[in-house]
């Protein structure tokens, strides 16, 4: 079992910076895949970026290839997003996923999910 918590969602400027986090407990946290999601008012939510565990494969979605960073600091169990560069369009809620498997969390059907941060991103 893992239980998911984001924070470091806000306002900001575009061109501006945050840091999501997502912080993992369950005592298998290093044998999961994790990634991040957004969804817009409006939207279906929409897969940003995931990373494999252990190995460390990052995969991104074009619109934020260069802007958008996805880290694990295994020492605290947390799960990162540097965001940079933001973008009104940026704005959604963002919520973190965890599964055994690489592909299910690309694919949006991961089993553990967070309850999710917001960010606003004012132009």
């Amino acid at each position: 079992q893992v239980q998911l918590v984001e924070s470091g969602g806000g306002l900001v400027q575009a061109g501006g910076s945050l840091r999501l986090s997502c912080a993992a407990s369950g005592r298998t946290f290093s044998n999961y895949a994790m990634g991040w999601f957004r969804q817009a008012p409006g939207k279906e939510r929409e897969f940003v970026s995931a990373i494999s565990h252990p190995g460390g494969n990052t995969y991104y979605i074009n619109s934020v290839k260069g802007r958008f960073t996805i880290s694990i600091d295994n020492a605290k169990n947390t799960l990162y997003l540097q965001m940079n560069s933001l973008k009104p369009e940026d704005t959604a809620v963002y919520y973190c996923a965890a599964d055994r498997q690489y592909l299910m969390v690309v694919s949006g059907a991961g089993t553990f999910w967070g309850q999710g941060t917001q960010v606003t991103v004012s132009s």
